[in-house]
C-alpha cells in the first residue's frame, strides 16, 4: 500500500501522512489532513515539555484542554510553519 501523502502545514511540503486522525473531533481531522508523521512526531516532543512545564495529568479533561490548545497553535497557529530551510536537531545516538 502506498503512503498517503499530505501537504504538511508545518514543513511546506509534501510528506508522508498520518495513518489515521490523532486526536478526536474537527481538530483530529485537520491534523489528519494537513500534517505529516515528522510533523507529528515532533509535536510528541513538544508535548512532553509542554506536559512538564505545566505539570499536566494528561488524563484530566483540564489537561486535555490545554494540550488541545498547544496542539492547534502549534500546527495552525501564528508562526506554526518552520522557517525556510529548518533543519531539525539530529538526534543523539
Amino acid at each position: 500500500m502506498a503512503e498517503r501523502m499530505v501537504k504538511c502545514v508545518k514543513f511546506q511540503k509534501d510528506l508522508p501522512g498520518l495513518d489515521e486522525p490523532p486526536w478526536g473531533g474537527e481538530l483530529g481531522k485537520r491534523i489528519y489532513e494537513n500534517v505529516s508523521q515528522q510533523a507529528w512526531d515532533m509535536w510528541l516532543e513538544h508535548l512532553k515539555m509542554v506536559i512538564n512545564e505545566y505539570r499536566l495529568n494528561p488524563a484530566t479533561r483540564e489537561a486535555q484542554e490545554i494540550i488541545e490548545q498547544q496542539m492547534e497553535q502549534f500546527f495552525f497557529g501564528e508562526g506554526a510553519a518552520l522557517p525556510p530551510g529548518y533543519v531539525p536537531p539530529q538526534k543523539k545516538a
